[in-house]
């Protein structure tokens, strides 16, 4: 009977010993397959920056103190920051990197040209950490695949990120400033048409807790005092907010033979994507300087850095149009109206842009000597917006049943305002709508009505004023009508220009 008991308790302690080893060799397997996740080594510490720890954290720190940038936005939507060796462009970049202190940021898409090689379309490192003497940064893999999936001609090219110094030299910066964040980094094959690409793939996944960086230089290797023209030009395009303006500037200034200057922004079409998003933000010159400023430059052959934040003073997520797709639109507004009215044809219109491929609602508004002359616009459609805007000022002119359609003689005094809507969205209370924010459907029944956002201001209504006359007189009910459990309320916002 013993030794059947003492058989029985070896089983046992063989068996225990076996799961745990079993257990052992599954951890072991665990964690293997975490350490398989790739690590990009650092290729430029100890040559762009220092490379350790502790002379990088006093480095980057020295900067950020010693940095005092003007007051920009509530929220910083974008840097433009150099690249260069910290003794020369570190002090300018800083200037940047301060302003987003106390920041929610939680993705940093890093966007860079390639110094490297030339290759078509953009290369996103999709998974793994980048490592800098400070640690290991994440990449948001889940934000690079939905990057990659919008476009064949994003992917990921190894090569492109291997060697490429533009996006690691920022990463200290961040790794100082924020907390719990993840980078997406992305290098552009500097081919035709590869911005427009990447502008199309991320409109639709920054939010407000996404920050982009375009890391650029300025003018490389003229002298100093050309340096700071081509500069002074670049930096006031892109101030401009119309990246179809930083694009003429590069190519006239290129255009110049300005001696040894081989290029004007060798990140423009990182600069590109940024003004794209962002450029109807509030954007703001930091600091600007040469290498021929600092003690160990030399002026004879110079390359120019700047700090550049577009910010703004609300949470709104919505990028919005450049100031030449607004341009744009008001033209197709102007030319739609004055032909039909001469011809009684509708133009054809060529769009350049692809932000105005975008299935977006419109409505048009035209002004007579500053008075009301017509008004009509849709929610959402099937046609891209630039055919929207052709069709509703078309509308406006001849359509909308409170007044005459305007003559061949008015034209000449007619003005033209757009307002490019968001989506409809459903609240629960009229108390949820934000005067000077909001635009408001009022359905009841067969009865409805709209206000653009501009109406309240315009007015000087407070909510419950803009909602009588909304409810009395474009839905024709009752004045208190927002107030009945009946009613649906719908806000919108809207880019007006």
């Amino acid at each position: 009977m013993k030794k059947a008991i003492i058989f029985v308790i070896l089983i046992i302690l063989v068996v225990g010993a076996a799961l745990i080893f079993d257990k052992d060799i599954f951890m072991k397997k665990e964690d293997s397959k975490k350490e398989e996740l790739p690590v990009r080594e650092p290729a430029v510490a100890g040559q762009f920056y220092p490379g350790t720890k502790a002379e990088l954290s006093a480095a980057v720190d020295e900067y950020l103190n010693e940095a005092k940038p003007p007051t920009v936005g509530k929220y910083v939507r974008a840097l433009i920051v150099p690249h260069a060796g910290y003794s020369y462009s570190g002090w300018v970049a800083a200037y940047g990197y301060k302003t987003l202190i106390g920041q929610d940021i939680k993705t940093v898409v890093l966007i860079g040209n390639s110094h490297q090689e030339y290759f078509d379309g953009v290369s996103v490192y999709p998974e793994g950490y980048f490592k800098t003497p400070l640690g290991n940064v994440e990449i948001d893999k889940d934000f690079a695949k939905k990057l990659m999936d919008a476009n064949d001609k994003i992917y990921f090219r190894e090569s492109a990120h291997e060697k490429e110094h533009s996006l690691e030299v920022q990463l200290p910066f961040l790794q100082r400033i924020l907390k719990d964040f993840k980078i997406v980094p992305i290098i552009i094959g500097n081919q035709p048409g590869a911005a427009d690409i990447l502008i199309n793939a991320l409109k639709g996944l920054i939010d407000e807790n996404t920050l982009i960086i375009a890391s650029s230089d300025l003018s490389h290797y003229p002298k100093y005092e050309d340096a700071q023209y081509s500069d002074n030009k670049v930096i006031e395009a892109i101030l401009s907010g119309s990246w179809e303006k930083f694009r003429e500037t590069i190519a006239e200034l290129e255009g110049e033979n300005i001696p040894n200057l081989q290029t004007c922004a060798c990140g423009h079409d990182a600069i590109e994507v940024v003004m794209a998003l962002f450029g109807d933000k509030k954007i703001a010159l930091l600091n600007y300087a040469n290498s021929g400023d600092v003690s160990v430059g030399d002026k004879s052959q110079v390359v120019g850095y700047a700090a550049i934040a577009f910010s703004s003073e609300n949470p709104s997520t919505s990028s919005g149009l450049g100031k030449a797709e607004q341009k744009r639109l008001l033209e197709i507004a102007r030319e739609s109206v004055e032909a039909y009215i001469k011809t009684g044809k509708t133009p054809e219109f060529i769009n350049e842009y692809p932000a105005l491929e975008e299935h977006l609602g419109a409505f048009v508004t035209l002004r007579k000597h500053g008075e009301l002359r017509g008004c009509i616009g849709l929610f959402g459609s099937d046609m891209p917006l630039y055919k929207v805007v052709a069709e509703m000022a078309i509308s406006a002119a001849v359509k909308d049943s409170r007044f005459d359609p305007i003559t061949q003689d008015e034209l000449k005094d007619v003005d033209y305002e757009i307002s490019v809507l968001s989506p409809l969205k459903k609240v629960n209370s009229w108390k949820d709508i934000e005067i000077g924010k909001h635009g408001v459907e009022i359905v009841k029944g067969l009865n409805r009505g709209v206000f653009l956002p501009q109406v309240a201001t315009e007015n000087n209504w407070d909510r419950e004023t803009f909602l009588s006359v909304l409810c009395n007189q474009k839905a024709g009910l009752p004045t208190d009508c927002y107030k009945d459990p009946k009613t649906e309320i719908y806000v919108f916002t809207a880019q007006v220009f």
